[in-house]
């Protein structure tokens, strides 16, 4: 872990108008760098973007500077900061003629266009893939996929109280002061909680209660309306590194942080998480994480991936540096690794999503499920409405469905699959373009439904007319199709048309 001080924020508003007066923006390094440079910025690759900063504007300076971690020449550094207080608030020392930076600070788009700024240990602006190599135990990571993920899957609405655990640079925390009156950021590592101070104060919002602590120990009995967390997921042999490995055996740290959620969320209020989770012989998967979900709350779990435990191991094995040490470190480290798994019976580890609503409902809502297809993020309008959903479908029965008008979702379209030229298709795919981009197969029944649903018809009439058409009992027809029905209505095909 580094020993260095960290800035100050005292000078952060000055070195904010600097950055934005240059350009040093999302937006102003992809004008700058071009796409492929830009793009491989985020994977760690640098020499595209040296090699497009070999100019002297002030943007370029910054880019060098704060992104590539270059030492700059005093006089340029001069034109494209107020140098002497970076110098007296620690963003940058003094090294003879040249001038270097203490920390990372990468422009961040806010969903509104907002220009943040996330700050973050040098080298470690993304992880994966030798992001944080080198780099010691307590090390604070950047913006990365992950970071973006959650941001992304993130219910946004107005709430009072909002807690980012394990905050680590403050992605999760800059998000939540949009929209929350009060903003509770925690971590273990005090080392992050200094640098989520940097990343709001340099971004320009509103200050966080910064609390020091593992999992929820830190805020007692407090209770939020939304509680987002990236925490330490990493299944390891050991502790080694603060920023991803959990400390806890298996999936236990996960296991926990879902089980003791409830506890702490409000009525409504909504919990999310990234997650890894084992896949143990013997086991469904599906089982194993539907017990984790506290009482009286419904949950929505999805699964985006599986590796084995060879590639599981070796993915991180590749975050941490290992594999450019000594070959037999490597190996024992490696080997420490499946004598964990096999230890735990763990065959494979799945990633993904775990979003609990404190719903108090009697039958509540426990949706499980594998989904390794793209999406279109932001997701954190598809999450809410797939809860409102379900309290939808809980509230109504057959009947009621047949009694209900629906419309077709917003950008649903119909495919037909089968042989060129024949009189009928093989069957019909119905298709979301947004959100979650499902796709689900209809009968010709199903395809007619949908095809007519604007509201104007309750489903049991279009069900008689098409009963008519195709010369069906219509009676039979009501019976046999309200599951169908549900399942469209569950997956966000169709909606009530009140809504």
């Amino acid at each position: 872990m580094s020993t260095t001080s960290l800035p100050a924020p005292d000078h952060s508003p000055r070195l904010r108008e600097a950055l934005l007066a240059a350009a040093f923006t999302a937006d102003g390094l992809l004008d700058l760098l071009g796409a492929p440079a830009y793009a491989a910025l985020a994977r760690s690759e640098t020499v595209p973007a040296l090699r497009a900063t070999r100019g002297d504007s002030a943007l370029e300076t910054l880019v060098r500077l704060f992104l590539l971690q270059c030492p700059v020449p005093y006089e340029r550094a001069r034109a494209a900061l107020p140098l002497q207080e970076c110098l007296a608030g620690g963003w940058v020392v003094r090294d003879g003629d040249e001038i270097r930076a203490t920390v990372d600070v990468r422009p961040y788009g806010g969903p509104e266009s907002q220009d943040w700024f996330i700050v973050s240990d040098l080298g470690c602006a993304v992880g994966g893939a030798g992001g944080a190599s080198g780099q010691g135990e307590g090390v604070v990571l950047g913006v990365g996929g992950a970071s973006t993920t959650l941001a992304g899957i993130t219910v946004r609405m107005p709430v009072t109280a909002a807690l980012d655990l394990g905050t680590g640079s403050g992605v999760q925390a800059l998000h939540a002061t949009q929209h929350a009156t009060r903003v509770t950021a925690t971590d273990l590592n005090p080392r992050a909680l200094d640098f989520t101070r940097l990343t709001l104060a340099l971004s320009g919002a509103q200050e966080a209660e910064l609390r020091e602590g593992s999992l929820f120990e830190p805020v007692g009995d407090d209770t939020y309306d939304l509680i987002v967390s990236n925490p330490p997921f990493v299944i390891s042999p050991g502790a080694r590194l603060t920023y991803r490995d959990g400390g806890m055996g298996g999936d236990d740290l996960c296991r926990s942080l879902v089980q003791q959620a409830g506890a702490r969320l409000n009525d409504g209020g909504y919990a999310q998480f990234l997650a890894n989770w084992q896949h143990v012989e013997g086991e469904d998967w599906q089982e194993r994480l539907r017990s984790w979900v506290p009482r009286g709350c419904d949950a929505w779990i999805v699964q985006r991936e599986v590796q084995d435990v060879t590639q599981y191991a070796e993915l991180w094995l590749r975050d941490s540096g290992d594999h450019r040490a000594d070959p037999a470190q490597y190996a024992v480290r490696y080997d420490a690794w499946l004598d964990e798994f096999e230890a735990r019976r763990t065959k494979a580890v799945g990633f993904g999503w775990i979003t609990l609503r404190k719903s108090g409902a009697e039958r509540p809502s426990i949706v499980t499920e594998e989904w390794p297809h793209p999406v279109e993020q932001p997701l954190g309008g598809s999450v809410r409405a797939h809860f409102d959903r379900q309290d939808y479908l809980r509230t109504h029965d057959d009947a009621a469905l047949l009694a209900e008008h629906f419309t077709l979702a917003p950008e649903v379209v119909q495919e037909q699959v089968g042989l060129p030229g024949a009189e009928d298709p093989e069957h019909v795919v119905l298709r979301q373009n947004r959100g979650m981009r499902r796709a689900t197969k209809v009968d010709t029944v199903g395809a007619g439904f949908a095809g007519v649903c604007d509201g104007t018809l309750s489903a049991g009439r279009i069900l008689d007319a098409i009963a008519q058409l195709i010369d069906e009992d219509p009676v039979l027809l009501r019976d046999r199709t309200p599951q169908a029905l549900r399942l469209l209505v569950e997956e966000g095909f169709l909606e009530p048309a009140a809504s």
